[in-house]
């Protein structure tokens, strides 16, 4: 997969650490040959993300926070002079309140709600606007990332299970809009995953164990499954996948109840 990618260069947005979601899919991109640039918010993120980007070969990293205009026009004029065309961005932004992850979604608190459609779903409407005029040009691909609790119950994704609902929606429905610019917009669906954000998921342990278990390849997912999948979906090889949720979780979503042993 070496050569998959050679020549297309994008951004990704989302890196914690480098047990993210997002950094398994930047160090795929990168082995398949992609040039990539990185956002992070906050000095610490910084820090914790200047090693990995470096061992990318990326020195394009830029401060941004999703929930302030200004600061996406900033990010996305930067990259416009260093790019004048991108092929991808990698959207790996989602935020709620950790107190509200546990116990019932009774208890979702109106500004918590409101924080968390906008970072999980709404930036990645934001982004998109600004993305498309760097990919209007040559076609490119919008990638996010989801989770199973957006239309099943998981105990304690709560507000976050409606905020993923939303991303799907606002995935088809930007598929659809961009789709004539031929620019593609999709969705990867991993499995519970021991990451910062995973944790922050009451019963986080008790969840992660259970798929595991269960799923048809009594797997959780990896992190080189979930960015083989986005190379995949944004190289040429996918050219014609757009709209889709695509699930790379072992199988478990397919499951109605548990395995028999563990019934």
């Amino acid at each position: 997969m070496s050569e998959l990618l050679k020549g297309k260069r994008g951004l990704v947005m989302g890196v914690a650490n480098d047990r993210s979601i997002a950094w398994g899919i930047a160090k795929a991109l990168h082995e398949a040959g992609a040039e990539l640039a990185f956002t992070y918010q906050g000095e610490a993120f910084g820090k914790r993300l200047e090693p990995l980007a470096a061992s990318v070969g990326s020195d394009f990293m830029v401060d941004v926070d999703v929930t302030d205009d200004a600061s996406l026009d900033a990010a996305f004029e930067q990259l416009g002079a260093r790019w004048p065309t991108i092929d991808f961005v990698v959207h790996a932004i989602a935020f709620s309140d950790k107190s509200e992850l546990t116990g019932r979604i009774l208890n979702t608190s109106r500004d918590n709600f409101r924080n968390s459609l906008d970072i999980s779903c709404y930036s990645f409407l934001d982004v998109a606007r600004r993305a498309h005029p760097l990919m209007v040009e040559n076609g490119g691909t919008l990638l996010t990332l989801t989770y199973d609790g957006s239309h099943r119950v998981v105990p304690n994704y709560n507000v976050m299970g409606v905020a993923k609902a939303a991303l799907e929606s606002a995935t088809r429905y930007l598929a659809n809009d961009l789709g004539p610019d031929g620019i593609r917009v999709n969705a990867v669906s991993p499995g519970p995953m021991k990451t910062l954000a995973g944790a922050a998921i009451g019963g986080a342990r008790k969840t992660y164990k259970h798929t595991d278990t269960n799923a048809p390849l009594r797997s959780n997912a990896t992190l080189e499954a979930v960015g083989g999948t986005a190379v995949y979906l944004v190289s040429d090889a996918g050219a014609f996948t757009t709209g889709e949720i695509i699930h790379v979780d072992g199988g478990y979503h397919v499951l109605g109840m548990p395995q028999y042993e563990n019934l």
